[in-house]
């Protein structure tokens, strides 16, 4: 009960309540004290007309009219003087005189508490004023344990009182708590649990109800995340079977280009001089092939292969690259310019890398043709302590807004109509797989330029911002 949020709700509100009756209690009880007093004043006032109105009175109506009036004495002052209307005797000396004309409140809870903390049974005097202005005021003696003991009962009747409406508005506090915060918060725990089994179902995803602000809001929050997640899964799921299915095609396609590759060596024996210069590059094309058909199959069974360093010299990769995606733009007028320091050698997977500026250099190509219009693609290399760089920039219209939003996320970020966007999402892999980073540094209708930053060390570069 305690460890839950109605039962703290309950315990709080009755410790409130009764804190804030502890406030009340002290003014209320002052205040009895003070018609208590006033009461006793009109009360010997009244006996005392009595007196006025006849000239002897016997001791025992005397002695009667004072009991009533619950004093030992009534005197009052008129015109200056000092008239000792009724009389008995006194058992004690006066303790305390309180004057009740006009007190202030600081005055009335001190005389109060002072009275509640007294045990003694003393005798006290009490001064006033006059009813009906019958005289200058109205002096009293009489027992302060009466006194004290009313003001108990009260006291006690207060706080009984108080026990009562608090453990009432704690109910009620209760039942608001259960049926406004504590059902809305089960009933999104019911979702978030049903969700649990089933996150694919997008029937599960919680439909926002609560009529509470906060309540409402967190609702929001959990569908906008359900659905998201659900999104999620599903799309994990695709590319799932997607790798399931590019790993059957890409075993038997090894199984053909392995073919072909036997074809190839006897094509190298020919004596056409235009077979001697093709044959080459056909057989590298050949080999490159087989080897992505093979890595296909080692993603699909864990992840991209981890790169084999060795010392590769860029020059060389960024020819091959570069040839590769003149025949492929054939006759159209696209101009590719390399800035490659002949000496510049890295320390990375020569094939891995071949992938990452292929993909880069050929989504460009496809840029700049799909326009029309023509254009050039640059590679430029640099380096220096400890990062080498490649920059491949070019003059394409720019990527489109939703690949920039989606530039790494793959079946999102495609630039191109029809465009899958993997090409940047594996360059992105292979190159972070080398402790390295691809970054792109600009793209607008000038143009797009994107960074290979591979590290000399061993350690890896701080992860690029998103």
């Amino acid at each position: 009960m305690l460890n839950t949020l109605s039962g703290r709700f309950l315990i709080l509100t009755i410790v409130f309540v009764m804190l804030a009756e502890v406030f009340i209690f002290v003014p209320s009880v002052a205040r009895f004290r003070e018609d208590y007093l006033l009461s006793r004043l009109e009360r010997a006032q009244i006996a005392s007309l009595a007196v006025e109105a006849t000239d002897m009175i016997a001791p025992d109506l005397e002695a009667e009219l004072l009991k009533n009036a619950g004093v030992f004495n009534v005197v009052l002052r008129r015109d200056d003087m000092r008239e000792l209307a009724l009389s008995s005797p006194i058992p004690s000396p006066i303790a305390a005189t309180y004057d009740m004309r006009d007190p202030s409140g600081v005055r009335l809870i001190r005389d109060a508490l002072a009275t509640l903390w007294d045990t003694q049974p003393r005798i006290i005097r009490v001064i006033g004023n006059p009813v009906q202005g019958a005289g200058v005021l109205i002096e009293v003696t009489m027992m302060q344990m009466p006194l004290r003991a009313a003001m108990i009962e009260y006291g006690l009747n207060v706080l009984a009182l108080s026990a009562i409406i608090s453990v009432i508005t704690a109910f009620l506090l209760f039942l608001a708590v259960q049926a406004f915060l504590v059902r809305p918060i089960k009933s999104v725990i019911g979702h978030m649990q049903s969700y649990a089994d089933a996150p694919e179902d997008a029937r599960r995803i919680i439909e926002p109800s609560a009529g509470v602000r906060e309540l409402r809001d967190a609702e929001n929050a959990l569908q906008m995340m359900q659905t998201q997640l659900t999104s999620a899964l599903r799309q994990k799921d695709r590319l799932a079977q997607l790798g399931g299915a590019v790993a059957k095609v890409s075993h038997d396609l090894r199984n053909i280009l392995t073919s072909a590759q036997l074809f190839t060596d006897r094509i190298e024996g020919s004596d056409d001089p235009l077979v001697k210069r093709m044959a080459p590059k056909l057989v590298g094309s050949i080999t490159r092939a087989v080897h992505l058909c093979e890595s296909t199959l080692a993603f699909g069974r864990a992840d991209e292969p981890a790169p084999r360093l060795s010392r590769v010299n860029l020059s060389q990769i960024v020819d091959e690259v570069v040839e590769s995606e003149r025949l492929a733009a054939g006759d159209y007028a696209l101009s590719f310019a390399e800035d490659i320091p002949a000496t510049m050698t890295l320390r990375a997977d020569g094939e891995q890398i071949y992938r990452v500026l292929s993909n880069l250099v050929r989504n460009a190509r496809q840029a700049i043709m799909a326009t029309g219009e023509p254009g050039e693609i640059c590679l430029r290399g640099e380096e220096d302590d400890t990062i080498w760089r490649i920059i491949v920039s070019d003059t394409g219209p720019g990527l489109p807004p939703k690949a920039r939003d989606h530039l790494f996320q793959p079946f999102q970020g495609g630039a191109r109509k029809g465009g899958a966007g993997l090409g940047l999402v594996i360059s992105g892999d292979l190159v972070r797989g080398h402790g390295g980073r691809l970054t792109l540094l600009r793209t607008g209708t000038d143009g797009t330029a994107f960074e290979v930053a591979l590290p000399k060390a061993d350690f890896a570069l701080a992860p690029a911002a998103a």
